[in-house]
């Protein structure tokens, strides 16, 4: 079989040296990648703050309410309210807002709401976000 035959390893230091640079070169390549993907990542994650009266009472616990991309994780929220509002959060809840049926009278069909996703974003105690 041709698979375990081949060219015996003569000189294995020349090949580890280079097999060392190569990976570093690889390493930080990664490290570039993984930080343009997280700043991609943060960019469309919030949506906007969601502004209702249940939110409102939950902001004087320290508790604020955004709409998320529906694709967004709990970690790409967290990363995000870090980026924007340069505050650490201790817990985020992210709740998926089901779609819901509308009749309409004059044409007398039944349409759906858009839906979405919404974050909990909790904070400690004494740190707030300007919600304007």
């Amino acid at each position: 079989m041709a698979l375990f035959g081949g060219k015996k390893k003569t000189d294995t230091k020349a090949e580890d040296s280079s097999a060392a640079v190569k990976t570093k070169d690889v390493n930080t390549t990664k490290d570039a990648a993984t930080t343009l993907v997280a700043n991609a990542n943060i960019a469309g994650v919030l949506r906007n703050p969601r502004i209702t009266e249940k939110s409102a009472y939950a902001a004087e616990s320290n508790v604020y309410v955004f709409n998320i991309d529906v694709r967004a994780t709990k970690e790409d929220v967290r990363n995000a309210i870090i980026a924007t509002y340069k505050v650490t959060p201790v817990k985020v809840n992210v709740v998926t807002i089901k779609r819901k049926p509308v009749k309409s009278r004059k044409i007398r069909k039944t349409h759906y709401t858009a839906g979405g996703k919404k974050a909990y974003v909790f904070l400690k105690k004494g740190e707030t976000i300007q919600i304007v």
